[in-house]
């Protein structure tokens, strides 16, 4: 059973803050409350999407997302950036692999407020449990959603650590600390299964 009290004290003891909410619909209020009046970048986000927290956004803010016209430079270049994390360790580290690369670096540099949204499903004991997650549960899931002809699609089993023109997974980010230029720095976790 997942420690939640062990989670938060490790995340802020990294300087990331920490709030659980039991279903998507309250995290997704929550955040809308916290986001206003400012520009928001979205990377690709099963989670973002499932919760319907992109129209509230827009509502009140310069919203840009790639999976509804945006792009992934404009989404570089905002205040504040969404992403979910491919893994969660209760020891507090934060796991994404990504193909372009576009979460991964949004999520440590150029942006004022970083919000992690992670379904519970992707939370790990530590972190080696969360990086064998990333590469072996959520590349693969990644891979089959998007058609990819990779290995790791076909079987959506583990990572075969592919040299396929089509491979999802070209780089590795491990968050241990907020990074420096980031003020702000949140994993907000519901307690459903959501994203891959």
């Amino acid at each position: 059973m997942a420690d939640l009290k062990k989670l938060q004290q490790n995340l802020e003891a990294k300087g990331i803050q920490y709030r659980y909410f039991a279903t998507g619909q309250e995290a997704a209020d929550y955040l809308d409350g916290q986001i206003d009046g400012v520009s928001v970048g979205i990377g690709g986000s099963a989670t973002v999407k499932a919760i319907g927290l992109y129209p509230k956004l827009t509502a009140h803010n310069q919203v840009v997302w790639h999976w509804e016209g945006g792009s992934l430079a404009d989404a570089a270049q905002t205040e504040v950036y969404l992403s979910s994390a491919n893994a969660l360790a209760e020891t507090g580290e934060i796991v994404n692999i990504d193909g372009n690369c576009n979460r991964i670096a949004s999520t440590v540099y150029g942006h004022r407020k970083v919000y992690f949204v992670v379904g519970i499903n992707k939370l790990e004991p530590d972190f080696e449990r969360a990086l064998w997650r990333a590469r072996n549960v959520a590349a693969p899931k990644r891979a089959q959603s998007l058609g990819k002809h990779t290995p790791c699609a076909a079987k959506a089993d583990r990572c075969y650590d592919c040299s396929s023109p089509e491979r999802v997974c070209r780089a590795l980010n491990v968050i241990w600390c907020r990074p420096t230029p980031i003020e702000h720095m949140e994993v907000v976790l519901i307690g459903e299964e959501l994203g891959m």
